[in-house]
């Protein structure tokens, strides 16, 4: 179903790889691929008309090709049988772009925590939730799953291009006493509701605090294996820079938002196209049942 604005902005994103920081290349930035191009900061998003702007009621796929092409040659995962390591690599390259929650939070003693989380998505305006999933280590829960239920306040920061490699960062498997604030190179902003701070260089930020959450284990198993959050937004900073004209939304060719794929490549947004709600009325009332008669 599309949104209920009447518009769907459909996008494409283009892909850039480089690898997650560990202790190990702490000491140097993350390798990219040194075959790829440079990525062109100068190219930003532009709006095209949708792939088929004659589609009506009953067309199906625009690309004839692309229902004919293999279709019915499918590979199926029985996923009672599918190992969590292959499940992963499976659905974080199939559910794809996902949007990132780069999470600020402070443990009980005062210490900040600094993450991006991908599994992460909008949950309602009324009242306005998100919610963040934590995927919990065998060998010790993520931090910013620890503070956030122990102080239920955190900051959701949007990254940008301008400084995906420092969030990208803040995603290095470190200690608990390990600041990736310093790591990041990024910077505190004081929030006003919460006590965590939020990012000064992300241009949207929302001051959370803990709404609900819920322990999830494997069937047949105790074993707390991922934890969800939905957090309740108190407040929210947008830069005027990345606001549309009605003061009220941001312009995603102002945000340049960053996204997740799989494995360790993220993407860019580059291309968009507004697509109109099907209207239902006695036009298309009358279309329908034309195609009714015709599937009997």
């Amino acid at each position: 179903m599309l949104p209920r604005s009447g518009k769907r902005i459909q996008t494409l994103f283009t892909q850039f790889r480089f690898i997650r920081a560990t202790p190990a290349t702490m000491t140097k930035a993350p390798t990219v691929t040194q075959a790829l191009p440079p990525m062109d900061p100068n190219i930003s998003l532009s709006f095209t008309q949708p792939p088929l702007p004659a589609w009506k009621m009953g067309d199906g796929v625009a690309n004839k090709a692309w229902a004919q092409g293999g279709g019915h040659d499918r590979k199926t995962w029985d996923m009672a049988t599918t190992s969590p390591k292959d499940t992963y690599q499976l659905l974080t390259s199939a559910i794809v772009p996902r949007p990132i929650a780069f999470v600020s939070s402070l443990s009980t003693d005062g210490v900040p925590n600094l993450a991006p989380f991908s599994y992460f998505s909008m949950v309602s305006h009324h009242p306005p939730l998100i919610s963040v999933s934590f995927r919990l280590s065998p060998a010790r829960p993520k931090d910013t799953r620890e503070n956030v239920l122990a102080t239920k306040q955190f900051t959701v920061n949007i990254i940008s291009e301008n400084f995906v490699e420092a969030a990208n960062a803040a995603s290095t498997e470190a200690p608990a006493d390990v600041n990736e604030w310093i790591v990041s190179g990024l910077t505190m902003a004081p929030s006003t509701d919460v006590k965590p701070a939020y990012v000064e260089e992300s241009a949207a930020s929302f001051e959370c605090e803990l709404y609900s959450y819920q322990d999830i284990t494997p069937l047949n198993s105790t074993n707390v294996t991922t934890t969800m959050i939905l957090g309740l937004i108190k407040r929210v900073h947008i830069r005027k820079s990345v606001l549309r004209e009605d003061g009220n939304q941001i312009d995603p060719a102002k945000l340049r938002p960053i996204a997740r794929l799989g494995s360790t490549t993220y993407s860019r947004l580059l291309n968009a196209f507004d697509l109109p709600r099907l209207p239902w009325n006695a036009t298309t009332q009358d279309e329908y049942s034309v195609l009714q008669e015709k599937a009997k």
